[in-house]
C-alpha cells in the first residue's frame, strides 16, 4: 500500500509539473500573471505553515519578513546600479534571514500568547519604519523598480516579458517549495514535529529546543523574504501594504483555508485565495467581507481545511477498496 501511495504521489506530481510548464502556451497573459502570483504566495504560505502547523508557533507578524524582503530588493535595485536579477532577490533573502535570526533570539524566549503578541508588536514597528522612513522606503508612496534582465552569457532573458518571468519564478520558487517538502522529512524537520508534540520529552533526550526553534524561525524568515523579493519584482513596486497587518491576515487565511495538517494545504489555500480574490473583486468592492465569511465557515465546519477534505476522501476510498478486497 505504501508503494502504491508513493506511485500516486509521483503520478500527480508529474501531471502537475506538465501542467505548469505548458500553461503559458494554453493560457492568456492575464491568467499567467495570476498563476505567477499564486506561486509567490504559495511559498509565503508554506513558510508560515512551517511555523504554525509544524512547530505550533502562532505568529501575527510574519508579514514583516515578507515586506522586509520586498523592500530590501527594491532598495538594492534603486541604489546599486547594474544589480543583476539574481543579486536582487539574493540580497532581499539574506537581509530578511539576518533580521529573522536577530528577532528570533528576542522573540523565542517567550511562548504562547506572549510570543504571538510580540510578533504583532514587531510587525507594527516595521510598518511604522516603512511608513516614516520616507527617504529610504518612499513612505506611503512606495518604491517603483524595473525588473533587470538576466544575462546567461550566450543569451539575454527579457524579464519584462511575463512568460519569461513566470518560468524563472516557477524554477526558483518551485525548487524552494520542493526543498521545504524535503526539509520536513529530514532529521531537523522531524525534530520540530516531535518538539511540538512533547517538548519536555525531547529535552530529556538531549535536544536543545531553543536552538531548533531559532533555526526554524530564521529559515522561515528567509523563505518569506524570498517570496517578498519576488513579490516586489513581480509587481515592480513595493509599498507599506507588503508589510502591513493585512498581509499577515492574508497568509493566515491562506494557511487555514488550505489546512495546516498537510504540506500541500497552504499551497492549495494560496491558489484558492488568489483566485477567489480576483473573481470576487470583479463582482463587488466588499469582497473582503465574503472572504471573511468563507474563513469563518472553514474554521467552524472544515477545521482541517481543503487538504483535510482530500485526506478524508482518500481514507474513505482506501477503506472502500479494502472492504471490496475482503469480499
Amino acid at each position: 500500500m505504501k508503494q502504491r501511495s508513493y506511485g500516486y504521489f509521483w503520478m500527480w506530481g508529474v501531471f502537475l509539473l506538465i501542467m505548469v510548464v505548458v500553461l503559458p502556451f494554453l493560457a492568456k497573459p492575464y491568467q499567467v500573471c495570476l498563476v505567477t502570483e499564486m506561486i509567490i504566495f504559495a511559498l509565503f504560505a508554506v513558510s508560515y505553515n512551517l511555523l504554525l502547523g509544524y512547530a505550533g508557533l502562532l505568529s501575527f507578524g510574519h508579514a514583516m519578513f515578507f515586506g522586509a524582503g520586498a523592500y530590501a530588493t527594491a532598495v538594492a535595485l534603486i541604489h546599486i546600479p547594474g544589480l543583476p536579477f539574481f543579486g536582487a532577490f539574493i540580497i532581499g533573502t539574506l537581509v530578511t534571514t539576518f533580521i529573522g535570526f536577530a528577532l528570533g533570539i528576542l522573540l523565542l524566549r517567550h511562548k504562547g500568547a506572549y510570543y504571538a503578541l510580540l510578533t504583532l508588536a514587531f510587525n507594527v514597528l516595521f510598518y511604522a519604519i516603512a511608513t516614516k522612513w520616507h527617504s529610504v522606503t518612499g513612505g506611503d508612496d512606495g518604491l517603483s523598480i524595473d525588473r533587470p534582465d538576466i544575462s546567461l552569457g550566450f543569451a539575454q532573458l527579457n524579464m519584462s516579458d511575463i512568460t519569461t518571468f513566470y518560468y524563472v519564478t516557477l524554477l526558483i520558487i518551485g525548487s524552494t517549495i520542493l526543498y521545504c517538502w524535503y526539509f520536513n522529512r529530514t532529521a531537523m524537520g522531524q525534530t520540530v514535529l516531535l518538539m511540538r508534540e512533547n517538548e519536555e520529552r525531547m529535552k530529556f533526550l538531549g535536544y536543545n529546543s531553543s536552538i531548533t526553534r531559532l533555526i526554524l524561525f530564521t529559515f522561515t524568515a528567509g523563505l518569506a523574504g524570498l517570496a517578498g523579493s519576488f513579490y516586489a519584482l513581480f509587481f515592480e513596486f513595493t509599498s507599506v501594504s507588503a508589510i502591513s497587518l493585512d498581509m499577515t491576515t492574508i497568509v493566515l487565511l491562506m494557511t487555514f483555508i488550505g489546512g495546516t495538517g498537510a504540506f500541500i494545504g497552504p499551497i492549495l489555500g494560496s491558489c484558492v485565495y488568489i483566485y477567489l480574490q480576483d473573481l470576487l473583486s470583479d463582482i463587488t468592492d466588499r469582497w473582503p467581507l465574503i472572504m471573511g465569511a468563507i474563513f469563518i465557515l472553514m474554521v467552524l465546519y472544515v477545521p482541517g481545511g481543503l487538504s483535510g477534505i482530500f485526506v478524508s476522501l482518500k481514507q474513505r476510498w482506501s477503506e472502500r477498496v479494502k472492504s471490496k478486497a475482503y469480499l
